[in-house]
């Protein structure tokens, strides 16, 4: 491996594992790289300024700690938020590139497909179904 280099990186979009949520409801894509200042800050600007009555937090592979921690953050700040997480596996595409190919020979790419973990945790400043799988009463 160590005559590739990563070129590209792409997870597979899948829709949220909650049932019934309103189409305005405030997807919180947590990456790696994301700041948590700037996701809180958006983020409580959306449950304290525009009234949203819910927030979805979601983050695969190394962004799930990350995810996790602006949650309970969100729940200390706010209090009183009903809690839902979801755990799955996504699909993670890494398209590796041969940086020494064979002179007169075609680029060789390498193709990974990676199972990853991955987190969606719904926030709720109204009561949820306490019989649903990873419900966290306030």
């Amino acid at each position: 491996m160590e005559n590739f280099r990563k070129v590209r990186t792409s997870e597979e979009e899948s829709p949220l594992p909650f049932p019934d949520l309103p189409p305005d409801v405030v997807e919180m894509k947590v990456k790696e790289g994301s700041k948590i200042r700037n996701l809180m800050n958006f983020a409580m600007a959306q449950m304290e300024l525009k009234g949203s009555r819910q927030i979805v937090f979601s983050g695969c592979g190394r962004a799930v700690t990350k995810t996790i921690t602006c949650v309970e953050i969100m729940k200390r700040k706010l209090g009183g938020l009903h809690q839902v997480t979801k755990v799955r596996y996504k699909t993670v595409l890494e398209v590796w590139e041969n940086q020494d190919p064979l002179p007169g020979g075609p680029a060789q790419n390498l193709t990974v497909h990676k199972n990853v973990p991955s987190i969606c945790i719904l926030l709720s400043r109204d009561p949820l179904d306490p019989n649903q799988a990873g419900y966290q009463p306030p």
